[in-house]
């Protein structure tokens, strides 16, 4: 077996990296747009170009209705989102802003909008806004305000209300720094149900980065209105089992008969899991825009909805240029029924991995990509569009026409002199057989045998050649079967001393076939099968009628193949590794153009095989 040079291992390598990292991107694609976290766009003018489906769901609107419209169709207070948009435009950024949203059935949801613009070269092109739907909360604060106006005066009838709550709750009196926590709270941060929690040992939990800012906005805070809400999210280290979880502390300050008796009511949530999923949500955006691939997204009529930073330089255009537009935009006219091909396809549920065409680019060049589709579906399996990478491929097809031109020289060049000195080894054989010189004969036939491999092995390459350069020539015409299989298996018994071939059932069938290239096709076949059953043993070329065509097999009882090398075996360049036939010659082409010579006959070359008991490659062709 040839052995690897470090250029095709490290080649191997990054592409298994590559297609490790388009997996990754495929799975974060399909993660952004099923994140639980809504998230929308909105461009410089106020519109909403883009949302995913939490974003859909959370409000009850349809694509259709939701985007395009105007931001402020949607909020419940004008001025809020008046002053978000202001904040934006003036390049702020917004962490957690709470606002109103209006949903579609007529009810109201209280939001933490988190959002900053996306610009390129000081120009706004969109926001990019993640919202935290807090109704619950809102309205749980709501109850308990209510219940605490009602019950201010009485302590005992206060914890009642608070205990009646399904969140944590914390009560807190700077003067004399008395503290309390509900069971949920206690639970919560971590203290045994009987500590002693005092407002020192609470804060010894908080993180010792968050420690001062913590301890000093609490202090702060003491000179705010009874109508302000204090509100902060920082990370704690829990008393019992030393992990770090994010809180949410929320709190309003409730004023007695003097100052001293101010003290701290409110809320205690833990928000580790949405946090982690903002900063998923986060790394995902990043991923996307950083990618060098072009990503696209699509709606279910296969038209654009988004794409990143590599799709503007790759094809030249905003995404601004593109939203709105089919996906068959950007192909040649001569292939746009593939957009469609390609989308039906999806949808069918089937995969597009690696579909290599040309695409149109702004300056009305062309280029070589190779597109991954992927189905993009909601929480609930439901197809809802499609997302793409599209790779820019035109140095690699570039290199392989360089690569394919050198092939064909060089095996132009090989095949003359090679033509030569399998004519001279006849002669010398005619000679030696005329002078009956044992000797000779056996050592220029296997001399002969070596001369028809590297005769097959040119003729493979320069195939090879003439297909990728669409330049090889079938011609079919009718004729029968048995000659040529009986060609065949008399030049493969040269090839073997170990091996019987044997040839069942051939009489009197006809096909409409390239006698030359079908040749060729079960010579390939017949010396794979004496390759890869080095024990020798019985060898089958079988044709069989079935349903008014032949199949024809080539039948072996050698070392199998696995069915991991099965699904690849018929690619170019491609070879099985198994200790078994390490000594096996070839360059992993003649099943590839096995493949590409039947797909000419309206055939296809398929396969049965189980590692250890051996292999069948057969096809079907038909009777005339």
């Amino acid at each position: 077996m040839k052995e690897l040079t470090s250029a095709e291992i490290k080649l191997g390598l990054y592409e298994r990296k590559i297609k490790e990292m388009e997996a990754r991107i495929e799975e974060l694609t399909d993660f952004i747009e099923s994140a639980s976290i809504p998230l929308h766009w909105v461009d410089e003018n106020g519109y909403i170009i883009w949302a995913n489906q939490a974003e859909l769901d959370a409000l009850g609107f349809t694509k259709e209705e939701y985007i395009g419209s105007s931001i402020t169709d949607f909020h419940a207070d004008a001025q809020v989102i008046e002053d978000i948009l202001t904040k934006l435009t003036n390049n702020e950024t917004l962490h957690n802003y709470p606002a109103r949203l209006k949903c579609k059935d007529g009810s109201v949801k209280h939001v933490l909008i988190s959002s900053n613009v996306l610009r390129k070269d000081g120009k706004f092109i969109h926001t990019r806004c993640f919202t935290r739907d807090i109704t619950e909360l809102a309205l749980e604060m709501k109850r308990k305000e209510r219940l605490l106006q009602e019950l201010e005066e009485s302590d005992t009838r206060i914890k009642m209300a608070i205990s009646s709550t399904n969140m944590g709750t914390w009560e807190y009196t700077p003067a004399s720094a008395g503290l309390y926590l509900s069971p949920e709270a206690i639970s919560i941060i971590g203290f045994p149900k009987d500590y002693t929690v005092d407002y020192a040992s609470f804060l010894k939990t908080v993180h010792p980065q968050d420690r001062t800012w913590v301890h000093q906005g609490l202090n702060a805070s003491l000179n705010a209105s009874e109508n302000e809400t204090y509100s902060a999210k920082f990370k704690i280290i829990r008393y019992h089992d030393l992990s770090e979880r994010w809180i949410h502390l929320q709190g309003k300050i409730i004023s007695g008969s003097v100052s001293t008796d101010k003290r701290f009511i409110g809320t205690i949530l833990d928000i580790t899991e949405a946090m982690a999923a903002e900063e998923k949500n986060a790394r995902l955006i990043a991923i996307i825009d950083s990618s060098n691939d072009a990503i696209i997204s699509m709606n279910l009529e296969g038209v654009i909805t988004s794409w990143n930073t590599a799709a503007e330089e790759i094809f030249g255009f905003h995404q601004e240029e593109v939203a709105g537009l089919p996906a068959h935009f950007f192909l040649p006219a001569d292939k746009q029924h593939q957009a469609i091909d390609l989308l039906q396809q999806v949808s069918r549920g089937e995969k597009v991995k690696q579909f290599e065409t040309r695409m149109n680019t702004k300056e009305n060049g062309t280029i070589d990509v190779s597109i991954t589709l992927s189905p993009i579906k909601d929480s609930k399996g439901k197809l809802i569009g499609f997302s793409k990478i599209v790779r820019d491929i035109t140095e690699k097809k570039e290199e392989e026409q360089r690569k394919n031109s050198f092939i064909a020289m060089v095996s132009h060049e090989l095949k003359t002199p090679i033509t030569a000195v399998a004519a001279y080894l006849q002669m010398v054989l005619q000679k030696a057989v005329k002078e009956q010189d044992s000797f000779y004969i056996s050592m220029i036939s296997r001399a002969d045998i070596k001369m028809k491999k590297m005769t097959t092995m040119v003729q493979d390459f320069l195939n090879l050649t003439r297909l990728e350069e669409s330049r090889l020539q079938v011609t079919r015409q009718q004729l029968e079967l048995l000659p040529l299989i009986r060609e065949v298996v008399e030049d493969g018994q040269f090839l073997t001393t170990r091996h019987t071939l044997n040839v069942i059932g051939c009489e009197d069938i006809n096909v409409f076939a390239d006698r030359e290239k079908l040749g060729h096709v079960l010579i390939n076949l017949l010396s794979n099968a004496i390759k890869y059953s080095p024990q020798g043993d019985y060898i089958f070329i079988k044709c069989e009628p079935l349903n008014g065509k032949v199949r024809v097999s080539v039948t072996d009882q050698g070392v199998g193949i696995k069915e991991s090398d099965q699904k690849r075996i018929f690619e170019r360049f491609y070879r099985v590794k198994n200790q078994q036939i390490n000594a096996a010659s070839g360059f992993g082409i003649g099943l590839y153009l096995v493949s590409e010579i039947l797909s000419q006959h309206n055939s296809q070359i398929q396969l049965n095989s189980k590692e250890g008991v051996g292999s069948t490659f057969f096809f079907d062709l038909e009777i005339v």
